[in-house]
């Protein structure tokens, strides 16, 4: 059980530390993945980047992925060829399902990054991290992704997971490091004392006050614990 993401990630910066990975770029999963990321670049004097994800459900059922769509220069389309092959889904289709979800990936680029260049990450070890993962999807679509663009190494950081979920990680990624593995994994809150969701203006907040930290190397004026723009946990789901 963890107080909230920060403590979260903290142990895991811990954690991550002793593998002295080379060349660290952390990348967040928005939203729930953002202060948690925050606390392990921190520990690693690693930059910080997010991975933006959009994921595109299939038709009459949006809760279940058809393929996502994640950030870059270009986008990429993932396919998961297990909804792809329930709905029997052709290329048109698939094109005309993700054309929809499009503009809700730009809308976000452009509300988290606003004029930051995404990090070059050929070369580099990238640990991509979340709050948690009870299928862990959203993951696996942000690795198949980022393998495309030749970094060193794929870590896989998370709090906690279903077992199942970080076996099928295991697959994706270079190494995996989870703190939590319950048996029996139900809703992701109930491993944190204080699971508030955030707004997409609450990852703005914590990013740059990260970028601000990482760039003058002092924090700001320190806030109670309490405090949501300190914690990173004020107010949305994860997809």
């Amino acid at each position: 059980m963890f107080r909230d993401r920060k403590e979260a990630g903290r142990k895991l910066g811990a954690e991550l530390e002793k593998l002295q990975l080379e060349n660290p770029i952390v990348l967040a999963l928005p939203r729930g993945g953002v202060p948690v990321a925050v606390e392990i670049a921190k520990a690693l004097k690693a930059p910080l980047d997010l991975a933006i994800v959009r994921k595109v459900g299939a038709p009459g059922n949006p809760e279940l992925a058809a393929a996502a769509i994640v950030d870059g220069d270009p986008p990429d389309v993932v396919l998961n060829r297990d909804g792809v092959e329930a709905y029997s889904l052709g290329d048109d289709e698939l094109r005309v399902l993700v054309a929809k979800e499009r503009p809700e990936l730009e809308r976000r680029r452009t509300a988290y990054r606003g004029k930051r260049a995404p990090l070059e990450i050929c070369g580099k070890t990238v640990i991509i991290v979340d709050d948690g993962a009870a299928t862990g999807t959203t993951m696996k679509v942000a690795i198949r992704a980022l393998k495309r663009r030749s970094p060193r190494q794929i870590v896989v950081a998370l709090p906690v997971a279903s077992p199942e979920t970080l076996t099928d990680l295991a697959y994706e990624a270079d190494w995996t490091v989870c703190l939590s593995e319950p048996a029996h994994f139900r809703a992701l809150s109930q491993n944190y004392l204080n699971f508030p969701q955030l707004s997409d203006d609450d990852v703005v907040s914590i990013w740059d006050e990260a970028a601000r930290v990482q760039n003058t190397g002092r924090r700001g004026n320190p806030r109670r614990d309490g405090d949501a723009a300190a914690d990173g946990d004020t107010a949305t789901a994860k997809e």
